[in-house]
Formats: C-alpha cells, sequence, structure tokens
C-alpha cells in the first residue's frame, strides 16, 4: 500500500557541497512548508482499494519530488532513473527508501497519474500560500499570452493520410494477437508511403494527380475498418479484448475522415479550411492552430499568464483554440480576485489585450489604473496614467518576456513532451509549478 510521506529519512542522506546541492536542499525546505499540496495529489495516487501487504511503492511525496526533478533539470525518465540510482543529493531530495530505485517505467507511470486539475489546484494552492506569506506583490500586475508547442512535426495532409492509412493497418495486421481474429485485408501501407514521399518531394502541378490516387486509397482503408469491426464484433471471443480493439480503430478512422474531408476541401474545391476545422495531428489530435500577428504559425495551445514584480507567475490558463489577447484581459483580473481576495491598483498588458471595453471592465472591477505596452487608439487619459507612469510600467512589463523565456528555456514549458491532451495539460501545469518553487526558493533568506 502506497504511503503518503516516506515514514523515515535515511540519517544517510545528505546534500553535496555543490551551488545545485544547495539549491535541492534550499528546495526542499520549501516544499516541506507547503503541506497540503500532498493531500491534493495523493488523491490521484493512493487507491483505496490496495492491500496493506506487498510491496509499497514510491509515496505520493517521493513521486511530486520526482516530478520537480525532471521538470527542473529537462532529463528524460531513464537519465531521471540513472540520477536517482547514481546520485545522493537527488535520492535525498527525492526521500527514496534506501532500497527503492525506481526505473524509468516506474517513473513515467506514477508521474503520469497526476491529473491536469489536481496540478492546477497544486498551483492555485501554492499560489495562496505564497501570498499569505507576503512573496506576491499583488499591486502591480503584468500578462501576457504566448504558445506551448505539441509534440507533433509540421503537418502535412499527405503525411496525415499516410499516418492514418499506417495505423489502421498495423491495427489490422496485429488484430489475431489483440482479438484472435485473423483479417484478410489488403495492405496499402507500402503505396501509401510511396504516394507521400513522392507528393512531398513532387512540384505543384504533381500533387494534385497524386492526391487522386492517395485520396481513394485512403477510403478503402476506411471500409476496410468497418468491415474489420463488424468481423471483430460478430467473432472475439474475449469481449473486453475486443472491445477495447475495436474502439481504438474506431477512433482512428474517425480521425482519417477528418483529414480525407479537409484535403478534398483544399486540394479538389480549392476551400480554404478554417483552422478550427483542422485536424493537424493523429496522435495529438487536440492540437491548436495558433498564430499571433504576423508570425509564423505554431501548434500547440495558448497559455495566459501574469507575474508580479518578483517573477512569480500568479495567474495562468490554458486556453483551448486561439482567443484574442482581448478576451483574455478581464479573466486574469477575476482569477486574481478569486484567489486572493483582492485586484491589482495597476496592470500593464502588451497592446493585444488593448481596448476600452477592457478598461471599463477592470475599472469596474476595482482596478486604478489600466496601461497597455501599446495605446491602439486609447488616450493616456483612457489609461487614467501619465506618459511617465506609462514608461516606467512598459519597463516593468518587459520582465514577464524574461519570466516567459526561463518557463519555457529551463522548466520545459516551450513543447510539452507528456502524449495526449491530459498529458500536454499536465506537463505545462507541472512547469508552472516548478518554475513557481524555484522562484520562491530564490526569495526565500539562506
Amino acid at each position: 500500500m502506497r504511503e503518503t510521506r516516506t515514514a523515515q529519512t535515511s540519517i544517510f542522506d545528505f546534500y553535496s557541497q555543490h551551488e545545485f546541492g544547495d539549491f535541492l536542499l534550499r528546495l526542499s525546505a520549501q516544499v516541506d512548508s507547503h503541506p497540503k499540496v500532498l493531500a491534493l495529489i495523493e488523491k490521484d495516487l493512493l487507491t483505496p482499494q490496495a492491500k496493506p501487504t506487498g510491496r509499497k511503492g514510491m509515496s505520493v511525496e517521493s513521486i511530486f519530488r520526482c516530478m520537480l526533478l525532471k521538470q527542473i533539470t529537462g532529463v528524460s525518465y531513464k537519465m531521471l532513473a540513472f540520477h536517482l540510482a547514481d546520485s545522493q543529493s537527488y535520492r535525498a531530495f527525492a526521500r527514496l527508501d534506501r532500497d527503492c530505485c525506481p526505473g524509468k517505467s516506474a517513473l513515467s507511470s506514477n508521474i503520469r497519474r497526476l491529473r491536469p486539475v489536481t496540478l492546477e489546484a497544486v498551483f492555485k494552492q501554492l499560489a495562496v500560500e505564497a501570498f499569505d506569506n507576503g512573496h506576491v506583490d499583488a499591486d502591480v500586475l503584468r500578462m501576457d499570452s504566448t504558445v506551448v508547442q505539441s509534440h507533433i512535426s509540421a503537418p502535412m495532409d499527405s503525411h496525415l493520410l499516410n499516418d492514418g492509412i499506417r495505423v489502421l493497418s498495423r491495427y489490422f495486421a496485429k488484430s489475431p494477437g489483440m482479438t484472435g481474429v485473423k483479417l484478410r485485408l489488403t495492405d496499402h501501407r507500402k503505396a501509401s508511403r510511396s504516394l507521400a514521399a513522392r507528393i512531398f518531394y513532387g512540384k505543384k502541378a504533381e500533387k494534385e494527380v497524386l492526391y487522386e490516387q492517395l485520396i481513394p486509397l485512403a477510403w478503402k482503408v476506411v471500409k476496410q475498418s468497418d468491415k474489420a469491426i463488424d468481423q471483430v464484433t460478430s467473432q472475439c471471443g474475449d469481449k473486453e479484448k475486443g472491445q477495447k480493439w475495436i474502439e481504438s480503430v474506431a477512433h482512428y478512422r474517425e480521425l482519417l475522415k477528418r483529414v480525407i474531408d479537409q484535403t478534398q476541401r483544399r486540394v479538389f474545391n480549392d476551400e480554404d479550411v478554417p483552422a478550427t476545422q483542422k485536424l493537424v495531428s493523429l496522435f495529438e489530435p487536440h492540437t491548436d492552430i495558433i498564430v499571433k500577428g504576423e508570425r509564423s504559425i505554431e501548434y500547440g495551445h495558448k497559455v495566459n499568464l501574469a507575474s508580479d514584480k518578483n517573477g512569480l507567475i500568479t495567474s495562468f490558463s490554458i486556453e483551448k483554440g486561439n482567443p484574442k489577447d482581448t478576451t483574455l484581459f478581464v479573466p486574469v483580473i477575476k482569477q486574481h480576485q478569486a484567489l486572493y481576495g483582492c485586484v491589482p491598483t495597476t496592470t500593464i498588458a502588451d497592446g493585444g489585450y488593448a481596448s476600452s471595453d477592457n478598461i471599463e471592465a477592470a475599472n469596474a472591477l476595482g482596478v486604478s489604473k489600466v496601461a497597455f505596452h501599446k495605446k491602439n487608439g486609447l488616450g493616456l487619459k483612457d489609461m487614467g496614467i501619465k506618459e511617465k507612469t506609462l514608461k516606467k510600467l512598459k519597463d516593468f512589463r518587459a520582465g514577464i518576456e524574461g519570466n516567459i523565456s526561463e518557463l519555457k528555456r529551463a522548466f520545459g514549458a516551450s513543447r510539452a513532451l507528456w502524449k495526449g491532451e491530459d498529458g500536454f495539460l499536465s506537463s505545462v501545469w507541472a512547469s508552472v509549478i516548478s518554475y513557481n518553487l524555484t522562484r520562491l526558493v530564490r526569495l526565500t533568506p539562506g
């Protein structure tokens, strides 16, 4: 049965006399000062039906600390397992029992059990406690948005069609081992791979002709999947295994149909398919297409955040779609009000947030001064500030660019590597939590 805390730390635990060893020691003390966090995450990790006998496994505390180590160091699960086996400082921080040496699979399966809603609650708990302890300066607030990328390559319709054909054909081939039903279906993977490659390297005039061959091939595989599902449904003896296979095939079949539709509309109907209707990955279908101004297109999710003068992230949200920044301004102030029981007296945001409606809404909530980096038609009188004050606030706002850079560069929020939508969200929240705890270590004397 898993324990919430490591029952007793070893007398042999120590941290190396090194800058990073000192940081881990102070970070450990910082984590200990927030005991309510473990009560939040144990719901995801403790199984009520678990028997009290047998191996205990990693404690809830150790799993959370290993998650922090992974985000702060930026290593893979394989390298994290090595460091936990090799480094006394890492083991002391993770509070592992003497005979506990988790492998990469154990680390991955345990850390990935932490749900995004739980990690969001942990972020809010830490933020509130930091405010209560006087570490958060809620008087002046700066905000901005950025994009966290999904772990996918740049999408092309030909590659997406080939992915759908390849994945479904692989499920057909694995049916005997997974369901006990042998399917006699033509394998189109070789032809699909060849056509996709020719489209990628071909000239523009050749592509449409090649798509006229690839799309019918994709439709053949869709029809094969319908036939395969019928066969497995009627012939599979193990209904549970059969249902799992059927759900997987049905999932990828529907995604392939979406890709076929958007390709036909784009290639043959010469239609500009809206970004909200496009599928850019069969394996990360939650991914949004994000375009900020005239910059290059990014694939992932837009995040909206605010920080104080100490660089602590005081508000954070992961958005769906590509909402305009103007719609994200007021929610930040409301989240502050809900978390800390007050609103900032002054806010400064990027020009994309600027609108008279946002100024009026912020004033109505109690914000005295609302400034924007670019005026976008608004005067100083509208913002309620002077030119000198605006210049100081612009300099202050520039600091959030550094906060975002550190969050992405040092804590893994540039690209979310965990699979699936929940994995993406959990990865981002883990990065934000690790960032804020590191900031709190820097703010705490010692």
